[in-house]
Formats: structure tokens, C-alpha cells, sequence
């Protein structure tokens, strides 16, 4: 079992293609934290889409930990999505749903929910996670293919998906986007995907006012600069070695600092609270 000791890691220059391995990262993340579970989410069903390693795999096992089981969604990592499944079904014994799917495309989020309602029947909590960026340092290098496959992965996705699972949701069920500091404070490299992160919150705030009558809470998380695939398989080397060092706390965050938020918002600790964000940041203040 993982425990966190952030001054001790040393992030070594390094490139990996996308979608970015877990396995391959030197050092690979800290997903799973030294704490029990308490059972707030005992036998929920949830959904997590890019559920198989970083952030998303973090979550999925303090899922597991707490009692619920899970259907992850992700592109085409098998390797590091069965050992998120492994985790999960051996030490916690919950139930773990593979799904690959290319979330870019309406009709394979469509085919993804369908597969785990098929075997979940319903849905209590949606964690929207799986995204993609591409680093440019002028908006003329930002080509129309890459602002849709972005706009399509971020934010479209999370339509498509939330549109098929609704009808599976009861009173009680929460829904939880991952937004980021960057849809706050911008960032100069990450246009579109800076900006998929902005209408992510929006979309939040919107979806929580329509869905506040049917009883489901809809909430988000901000990150800031966590340690995951996405950044050796999107940045350079100076850039890695130097990844959350402008923070307040100095470092990159690790995922397992990240999943006690989706926890916690999808837990009924939570119950009073909808269309609204957490920022698991570094102590970066954004008022938002």
C-alpha cells in the first residue's frame, strides 16, 4: 500500500507517447493511500471515465475502498487498466468493468454506458475525468483536427455520457467533472484545453441548477498540477522535472492527494452541496 512522501520524489526527465502508460512513469504515481475505508459508498455503482491510471485510477480505488463498485472507461490502456481492476477486485473485492472506448465518439460513449448498464443496471455515481491536451506556445499552431478532438474528449464526451446515464440515476446520485486551476487562472500553452476546462465549469454550475429538482447533485473538481501519464506523454523534459514547482506547497501533487475530493462529493458527506468545485491545488488561490 502506497504512502505519500512528496519530498522524497525526483522527476526525471522523461517522453512517452499519448495517451501516456502509468507503468512506464519513473516514478510511477501514488494512487492508493494508507487510510481504511468507512463504507460511505457501499454497494453504489459508479462509472469513471479514463478511470485506468493518474487521477481517474486514484479515484476508482478509493471507490473500491469505500464499498463501490466500478466501471472504468478509457482509450486503449490495458495494461495499467487491469492492474486498476487487479487492485480493485483482489484487495477490495468489488466488482471492476473494463470498457475501452474512444470518448471522442458519440457512438462509442453511447456503446460504453450500454455495455455497464447492462451489467450494473443502474448508475449512482458519474466521475467525467478522461481529457487530453497538446502544448502550443502560439494559437496559430493549434489546427482545427486538434481543437475538436480536444473540444470532443474534454467536454463533448461528458454530454454524451451524462445524456445516456441519466435515465439510470435516481434521487441520491451525484455526478462529478474534472475541471482544472487552468479553466481559473488560464494557462498560456493550453488554449483549447485551458478552455474545454473553463466550459467544464459552466457546464457544471448549468447541470446542477437542471438536475437540482430530480434530486441528483452535480459537483466538480479543479486540480492543479498533478502527477499523471498526461504530462510525460504531453510536455518536454524541462518541463517534467520542473512540473508543480511554481505552486505554494513547491510540487506536483499525487493523485491519491486528488481522490479524497471525488470521495468526498460523491459520499453523503456531501449531501448539501451541489454546483460547486474543489481545488486540490498546492494551496494556489483561485476564488472559484
Amino acid at each position: 500500500m502506497q504512502k505519500t512522501n512528496p519530498k522524497k520524489k525526483v522527476f526525471k526527465a522523461q517522453k512517452q507517447n499519448r495517451p501516456g502508460m502509468e507503468y512506464k512513469m519513473d516514478p510511477e504515481p501514488e494512487y492508493e493511500s494508507i487510510s481504511p475505508g468507512s463504507n460511505k459508498l457501499e454497494n453504489k455503482k459508479s462509472i469513471i471515465t479514463g478511470g485506468d491510471s493518474g487521477i481517474g485510477r486514484a479515484v476508482a480505488i478509493a471507490f473500491a475502498k469505500e464499498g463501490a463498485d466500478v466501471a472504468i472507461i478509457y482509450l486503449n490502456e490495458s495494461k495499467d487498466a487491469k492492474e486498476t481492476a487487479r487492485v480493485i477486485e483482489k484487495k477490495y473485492k468489488r466488482k471492476c468493468l473494463l470498457i475501452s472506448a474512444d470518448l471522442s465518439k458519440e457512438r462509442q460513449c453511447i456503446s460504453a454506458v450500454k455495455k455497464i448498464i447492462k451489467e450494473f443496471k443502474q448508475v449512482d455515481i458519474l466521475v467525467n475525468n478522461a481529457a487530453v491536451h497538446y502544448p502550443h506556445k502560439k494559437i496559430t499552431g493549434i489546427t482545427t483536427e486538434q481543437l475538436i478532438k480536444t473540444f470532443s474528449v474534454n467536454i463533448f464526451a461528458m454530454f454524451w455520457v451524462i445524456k445516456e446515464v441519466l435515465p439510470f440515476m435516481k434521487k441520491g446520485s451525484s455526478i462529478i467533472n474534472t475541471s482544472s486551476v487552468t479553466a481559473y487562472r488560464g494557462s498560456a500553452e493550453l488554449l483549447d484545453y485551458s478552455a474545454t476546462k473553463g466550459a467544464i465549469v459552466s457546464f457544471t454550475r448549468s447541470l446542477s441548477a437542471n438536475l437540482a429538482d430530480e434530486g441528483i447533485r452535480v459537483n466538480g473538481v479543479a486540480p492543479g498540477p498533478i502527477w499523471t501519464p498526461l504530462i510525460p506523454a504531453s510536455f518536454k523534459n524541462a518541463k517534467i522535472t520542473t512540473h508543480g514547482t511554481d505552486t505554494p506547497l513547491k510540487r506536483p501533487g499525487q493523485p491519491v492527494e486528488v481522490a479524497p475530493s471525488y470521495v468526498f462529493l460523491a459520499s453523503e458527506d456531501s449531501s448539501y452541496i451541489t454546483g460547486q468545485f474543489l481545488h486540490p491545488n498546492g494551496g494556489e488561490i483561485i476564488n472559484g
